[in-house]
């Protein structure tokens, strides 16, 4: 079989020519249609497109040019090679029969080593068409399967999200004597961040916020799996929780509860993974707070008389060293102190220069969040730090936990 060229279309008013030319190509082994005209060179194109066409320029009715636009107008799925053949050779007449559509030219009377080479060359470059078609098809299939793709991957991360947003249920909790807002917004469709409570007794809730490195879907399904470990629903697989003797629940001290999720991350995960944590543990009734840090940003606390203080003792983040220890710390809250735990998204959010907003930032952006509730509050909180973004998005998972406490009285 030959190459790219197989089928030539043969067209002159002149029967004698396109004997003697049908005859040349038939003995190089090509299969030769013929027509008079070039309507009828047309009607025969729409039927069976030629591989190549050979067009006499001068002819009755439509002339070879007319028809070469006529046959550069179908739709054809493959590119054919269209030779004029003709007397004239004044350059301004060969640039016409180029911009008309044809590849090359053949001067009558045409020479038979002549036009084995011209179709030797409209060989080469139907080839090279053909293959820049296929490879442009193949392409085209990879795309719109990378598209089905990105598209079912996109549902699943969205469902993703729905379900990683659902592990924080209770966005506002009102404990009698304290009340509880988070905020879970990741910079993707899922992410790291964590924030959750738990309850303990009548007098004592559990806060947390847990931030894993990394982001997607790997550093989604570690928070799902952390979140079972500090669970509000299933108190047997709280790893923070304990039976004490006479039968009610007690727990383990916040530092004690950090340095065993240390060890089942490094003993029981394979993964690369670690995260930074803050765990506090708050007295209902006294407002007193246990607390424990694992490179986690400080805890903020605004005093009923606007006072900001941020401090602790910053310590390593969890799974990254076997047999680390953790400092507890507490703090002292009265009647109207408010306690803000997030997560790094937020202090080291850049601005559109690049700078972040850091502790004395958020410190500015704490005092916006005075006489509202916490729920509004927190809300407040984030809306500055978008305006402080510049509008364009967080590029880190924002998160994080703001704690009123109101008093026993209350």
């Amino acid at each position: 079989m030959r190459g790219a060229i197989q089928r030539i279309l043969l067209v002159d008013d002149s029967r004698l020519q396109r004997r003697i030319l049908s005859a040349s190509l038939k003995s190089d082994g090509y299969e030769v249609i013929e027509a008079a005209s070039g309507e009828e060179a047309l009607e025969l194109c729409e039927e069976t497109p030629p591989d190549l066409v050979l067009s006499d320029w001068i002819m009755p009715g439509m002339d070879g040019i007319e028809f070469c636009q006529a046959f550069r107008a179908l739709e054809q799925e493959k590119y054919g090679y269209f030779i004029l053949l003709t007397s004239k050779s004044e350059k301004a007449e060969v640039a016409k029969g180029l911009e008309g559509g044809a590849d090359d030219f053949l001067i009558k009377p045409v020479n038979a080593h002549e036009l084995r080479a011209r179709i030797g060359a409209g060989e080469r470059i139907v080839r090279m068409q053909r293959e820049l078609t296929q490879k442009n098809s193949m392409i085209s299939d990879t795309l719109d399967e990378l598209q089905r793709v990105y598209d079912s991957l996109d549902h699943d991360l969205k469902e993703a999200k729905k379900l990683q947003q659902s592990l924080v249920r209770d966005r506002f909790k009102d404990f009698g004597t304290g009340a509880a807002a988070l905020i879970l917004q990741s910079s993707g469709h899922v992410g790291g961040d964590l924030v959750g409570h738990f309850g303990i007794s009548d007098s004592r809730v559990g806060l947390y916020s847990i931030d894993v490195s990394g982001h997607g879907i790997s550093s989604a399904l570690m928070t799902a799996r952390l979140a079972g470990f500090l669970s509000s629903n299933s108190p047997e697989q709280n790893v923070a929780l304990k039976t004490l003797p006479d039968g009610r629940q007690g727990y383990h001290p916040p530092a004690e509860v950090i340095r065993r999720l240390n060890q089942i991350i490094l003993d029981e995960m394979e993964t690369e993974h670690y995260f930074t944590m803050l765990l506090a543990i708050v007295n209902l009734q006294t407002g007193d707070v246990e607390m424990a840090q694992a490179g986690h940003p400080h805890p903020v606390i605004l005093r009923s008389n606007g006072q900001v203080e941020q401090n602790g003792p910053g310590g390593l983040p969890v799974g990254l060293i076997d047999g680390a220890t953790f400092t507890p710390f507490s703090i002292e809250m009265s009647p109207g102190d408010r306690l803000l735990i997030l997560s790094d998204g937020v202090t080291e959010c850049p601005n559109q220069d690049g700078d972040m907003l850091g502790e004395e930032g958020l410190e500015d952006l704490v005092g916006q969040m005075v006489n509202r509730d916490v729920t509004g509050a927190l809300n407040v909180l984030i809306e500055e730090l978008e305006r402080f973004a510049g509008g364009i998005g967080f590029p880190d998972d924002v998160s994080g936990i703001l704690f009123e406490f109101r008093g026993p009285w209350l």
